[in-house]
């Protein structure tokens, strides 16, 4: 008797364990959003472009899927009033970040980014475009907000033509930065050619480099740049103000940073975003710059190969075709069966990271270039999840 006894109550403790676990689950993941639509990703869809009649519409919709700086989407359209195959591209002065790009010049690669998926959706959909950029003139760099306010980065004229084929079209639908570990092949001659040959004449170029004393020079670089950045705290506390660690968080804002920005997808992500947002600590900014660091000595030994793009100068309309180029280097990198990810942390201009900036110009940029992004490339090891993504109608001005 006394043997079933015991037997009774350890299987009673054990049925009470077993449903507060299920219970601590369910907690978990309801605070994590797990039921909720993921309306953040809709304009991943093929056919989201297409809910949309105006062709300069359809085309912003496929410039919301470029890479962007800090995922802030920093992009307002102005549709001309007057002429319904004319559109133009304001820089969004309220989406700067301040801290991290205090010259504003990864803001305005990110416009570049935007114009040149428009310029390569443009052609696959039979409304190819022609861009000019500053239409209206150069920035008033003493009163930089309010000039992006009244003067656009570009004015995109469309041209209704045939569809034509494009090879790179269906990357825009691929995520366009992969911080997973990278096969340790290196690429191949075709591939080097065909990224290097993406150049804007002798203004902007491309190089690119695997051989082991540069890739081991540039993965220090890489680092170093990540723990400065960590170090410095109004930098750090400006992108923990734009984590979304939740489902409701992420359809409500659909800008930022997420658990997908690092790779995270499947159970693990309903995990991870639970804990944090019942536990907020687990991601204080103390906890979330260790993770830029480690995961980015991770990412860097796992890096065959890095894609530099360099400027002859730092102007706004070079910054605006270096993004540009960029996205047509992470097209052709997808194309390739490659991945990319930036790393240009050692680019920012901000006094903490002025020795490095200048350490990584006197090396790979003596002759007065500005090097405009670093790239980490190679063969992914595994696919990464999309991120957020705006509605491309809260881009369009009213």
């Amino acid at each position: 008797m006394k043997k079933r006894g015991v037997k009774k109550v350890m299987t009673i403790i054990f049925s009470c364990a077993a449903a507060l676990l299920l219970l601590a689950f369910i907690t978990l993941f309801l605070a994590s959003g797990f039921l909720q639509p993921q309306k953040y990703l809709q304009p991943w869809d093929k056919s989201y472009a297409k809910l949309h009649k105006d062709p300069r519409v359809q085309l912003a919709a496929f410039g919301l899927l470029a890479a962007n700086g800090h995922n802030m989407q920093p992009w307002i359209i102005k549709l001309d009033k007057n002429d319904p195959m004319t559109f133009y591209l304001y820089a969004d002065p309220q989406r700067m970040s301040p801290q991290a790009d205090p010259l504003a010049r990864q803001l305005m690669v990110t416009q570049g980014t935007f114009l040149d998926y428009v310029a390569v959706a443009g052609q696959k959909i039979g409304y190819p475009v022609t861009i000019t950029l500053f239409p209206k003139g150069d920035y008033n760099e003493q009163q930089l907000a309010q000039s992006m306010s009244d003067k656009p980065v570009a004015r995109v004229v469309l041209k209704q033509a045939d569809p034509q084929r494009s090879p790179l079209f269906n990357a825009v639908y691929l995520p366009d930065t992969n911080r997973a570990d990278y096969k340790s092949d290196a690429l191949t001659k075709q591939q080097v050619d065909s990224l290097e040959s993406l150049n804007e004449g002798e203004q902007i170029t491309t190089k690119i480099y695997q051989d082991k004393a540069n890739v081991r020079k540039l993965g220090s670089f890489a680092i170093d740049g990540a723990v400065i950045e960590a170090g410095v705290p109004r930098v750090t506390k400006e992108a923990s103000d734009i984590f979304r660690p939740n489902e409701y968080q992420k359809n409500n804002y659909r800008y930022g940073f997420s658990f997908e920005g690092q790779g995270t997808s499947g159970f693990s992500l309903y995990f991870m975003q639970g804990l944090v947002t019942l536990f907020p600590f687990l991601n204080s900014e103390k906890a979330a710059s260790d993770l830029m660091i480690q995961s980015t000595k991770t990412s860097i030994n796992h890096t065959p190969a890095y894609a530099m793009i360099s400027s002859r100068d730092n102007s706004r309309a070079s910054q605006v075709k270096s993004g540009m180029l960029y996205s047509r280097l992470t097209l052709t990198a997808h194309n390739l069966g490659l991945a990319v990810q930036p790393v240009s942390q050692a680019l920012e201009e901000y006094p903490e990271m002025s020795k490095l900036y200048h350490g990584i110009h006197n090396t790979y940029a003596p002759e007065g270039q500005t090097i405009q992004m670093l790239v980490r490339i190679g063969k992914p090891t595994e696919k990464v999840p999309q991120s957020m993504r705006r509605d491309v109608m809260d881009l369009i001005s009213k």
